[in-house]
């Protein structure tokens, strides 16, 4: 009686042992995956027809750069909000044209924000003086996005602004922000609009153009993307976003014709809606 006693006892305790090392090893397996999302960023390329709003995601901020046209801002702000986005830590407005910022004072109206950038260049138009009353109203200062800005966003990820390079510029979209997202190896350029002067300043900035994904400057158009821009920044895919059949004729062939020259992979928003692409640091994947 006393052995069978003893026995219970034992194999109770081998039970216990069992559901404790089982416990443990679920906590370390969800450990590991709670860690390999954390590490992922998200870059949204949306689309919001002739124009340009890029979602990116690290694990504990969010940034969009650009907002599309006014009459896209109702989408942009349900696919914001389909992403669970309540805050936004930077919005960057790359330059004041409409199809850039149209979507601005409505994104700055229905959510938190804690920093704006944009460049210093203004413009006599209606959406650009309803989003500085919005800034206004929400107590918003405006940063200047110029070349020499540098945004940590964690450990392993950074926002650094390479152009304007310059603050005398004829066309407004060579006023365009430029920016490079570095995550961990891997890296994103995006362009806003910047046009062939602009890109011309930055090369001859020297600073390290190479990236690994390309938000094609202007839509596609033939007035960017020169080819020793191209050659600098040597992308494997290239992101255009551009209206479904819109008036100015983007992507413009003669720019096609370079990055197929260079066997880059394109997608564009007006083919294929809107392009979710990750990273872990290493690798880059489109979902």
């Amino acid at each position: 009686m006393k052995l069978k006693k003893k026995n219970l006892i034992i194999a109770c305790l081998l039970i216990c042992l069992s559901i404790i090392f089982t416990a443990c090893s679920q906590q370390s397996s969800n450990a590991i995956n709670t860690s390999n999302k954390s590490n992922e960023l998200k870059v949204h390329y949306i689309d919001v027809g002739q124009g340009d709003s890029i979602l990116v995601q690290t694990k504990d901020k969010n940034i969009l750069i650009d907002a599309g046209t006014r009459k896209s801002s109702d989408n942009l702000i349900n696919y914001l909000k389909k992403q669970h986005i309540k805050k936004l830590d930077y919005v960057i407005a790359t330059h004041p044209h409409e199809d850039h910022i149209g979507g601005m004072p409505k994104v700055i109206d229905e959510f938190e924000i804690s920093n704006f950038y944009a460049p210093k260049k203004t413009a006599n138009t209606k959406i650009f003086k309803d989003m500085i009353l919005q800034l206004k109203k929400k107590n918003l200062k405006i940063n200047v996005a110029k070349k020499g800005i540098s945004l940590d966003l964690s450990n392993d990820s950074s926002l650094d602004f390479l152009a304007p390079v310059k603050d005398n510029y004829e066309n407004t979209n060579d006023y365009s922000a430029v920016i490079k997202l570095t995550h961990g190896n891997t890296k994103f350029l995006f362009t806003g609009d910047a046009e062939k002067t602009s890109e011309k300043d930055i090369l001859n900035s020297n600073v390290d153009l190479s990236s690994n994904i390309l938000k094609v400057g202007h839509h596609g158009s033939h007035s960017s993307s020169s080819k020793e821009f191209l050659d600098k920044v040597n992308p494997k895919m290239a992101i255009i976003s551009c209206g479904k059949n819109n008036d100015y004729g983007h992507p413009h062939k003669e720019t096609m014709k370079e990055l197929k020259k260079r066997n880059i992979e394109v997608y564009r928003t007006d083919i294929d809606g809107n392009i979710l692409l990750t990273s872990d640091g290493e690798n880059i994947k489109k979902n």
